[in-house]
């Protein structure tokens, strides 16, 4: 990451402090229910509820861990690696999305996230390669489309938080999810300010 040694320290500890909340979700919500329902199909909906927060887990949990390794190895690790790293989910969340109507929207944003990070990575690897100076990396157009999506998603979850009367922040147990989300999307839109 182009930028202060010391942004780049901040992002990478909120980002991996996210990351770890959400791979410690895993652990505490089984995906299936512990025990069978008596009637067949009667717990259907609330596994099926719990394989999506693990689906979104994973998912956060995995970019979290990267923004953090990304903003500090920065391009110590080739572009290639990290486009192995997150293309592969991002082509399965595309298809998953396409695939069953569910959540389309959520894997949606974890598929622009991936995508965005596998850019982010190979445009820095980029115009780190000519020496002597500092190009801009990547496109701008698409850079700055990128900003517009992930700063539009900050505000958007921000605002998600204030759900009280009043304006009082909601960061309970269920507002510390979204508050993680708000941190990712921060995190990605300072990387792609950064570039």
């Amino acid at each position: 990451m182009h930028g202060p040694d010391l942004v780049s320290w901040l992002l990478a500890a909120l980002t991996a402090a996210s990351g770890g909340y959400c791979l410690s979700r895993l652990r505490r919500a089984p995906c299936t229910p512990a025990t069978a329902p008596a009637v067949p199909g009667a717990g259907r909906g609330a596994a099926t509820g719990r394989l999506h927060a693990h689906e979104a887990d994973l998912a956060e949990g995995l970019m979290g861990f990267g923004m953090a390794a990304m903003a500090v190895a920065g391009t110590a690790v080739p572009g290639e690696v990290w486009a192995w790293v997150y293309g592969p989910p991002a082509v399965l969340l595309v298809l998953a999305a396409a695939r069953w109507p569910d959540r389309r929207a959520h894997r949606l944003h974890h598929a622009v996230g991936a995508l965005a990070m596998t850019y982010t990575a190979l445009a820095m690897t980029a115009a780190h390669g000519h020496a002597g100076h500092h190009p801009a990396a990547g496109s701008p157009a698409l850079t700055g489309a990128l900003l517009a999506y992930f700063g539009g998603y900050a505000l958007w979850s921000g605002s998600r938080l204030l759900s009280g009367s009043g304006g009082t922040a909601a960061v309970a147990s269920a507002g510390l999810p979204r508050a993680c989300r708000l941190s990712m999307g921060i995190g990605m839109f300072a990387m792609l300010l950064t570039m």
